[in-house]
């Protein structure tokens, strides 16, 4: 009889631990491959005037050259269906680390690190990346990778948006897939106050 009931209480308890188990996984949101991790590493161009960006819509993906060499790669969001990321060869019209979006809705949103290539209202800027076209024609791009590109860009840098560009067959492969997706929205307290830039100068954003 013991040997019954202890066989029971064993039972008992796996069944409870994998019950336990199954609770914690399904309690939390599945964590995706996060912006706010992907660290690009940089080369410094020798030559900051010939410095170029291209954009390629269809990989989504970004890079920073000097010439044939690719100085930066990094994934990014472009203009959904309707509102496509522009086209064409452009350059960077202006530059603001601490911007703040404008128009309604979503007015004093942060737009960190800003680079604008196509009349005022298209530009490069941080923002949540995922798999897929879902931005209204900016260029959203991760925390890290924003601040390093602003640093290594200026007015007048030309940006080439194309639907594909030869390094999405090489270093372009190599990228990994971004999705903030199932990243917790931060309060808007935190969006609408200063910390938000104070963290971004470091590469940070909110506690992620």
């Amino acid at each position: 009889m013991k040997k019954i009931i202890a066989r029971s209480l064993t039972r008992f308890a796996l069944l409870a631990a994998v019950l336990g188990l199954a609770s914690c996984t399904t309690s939390k949101p599945a964590r995706g491959n996060y912006s706010t991790q992907f660290d690009p590493p940089a080369q410094q161009p020798s030559n900051p005037s010939a410095v170029k960006v291209k954009i390629s819509t269809v990989a989504q993906r970004l890079y920073v050259m000097e010439g044939n060499r690719v100085l930066l790669a990094t994934p990014c969001s472009v203009g959904k269906p309707g509102d496509a990321t522009p086209a064409g060869m452009h350059r960077i019209q202006s530059k603001l680390a601490n911007r703040r979006r404008q128009s309604q809705p979503g007015a004093g949103y942060p737009m960190t690190y800003w680079m604008s290539f196509y009349s005022p209202a298209y530009g490069m800027h941080w923002g949540f990346v995922k798999p897929y076209p879902c931005t209204h024609g900016c260029v959203r791009l991760p925390i890290k990778s924003a601040k390093k590109i602003f640093d290594m860009v200026s007015v007048g840098t030309p940006v080439h948006v194309a639907a594909s560009h030869p390094e999405d067959a090489t270093v372009g492969k190599t990228l990994p897939i971004l999705d903030d997706t199932t990243l917790p929205d931060p309060p808007m307290s935190y969006m609408l106050s200063p910390q938000v830039f104070t963290d971004a100068a470091q590469g940070r954003f909110y506690t992620y």
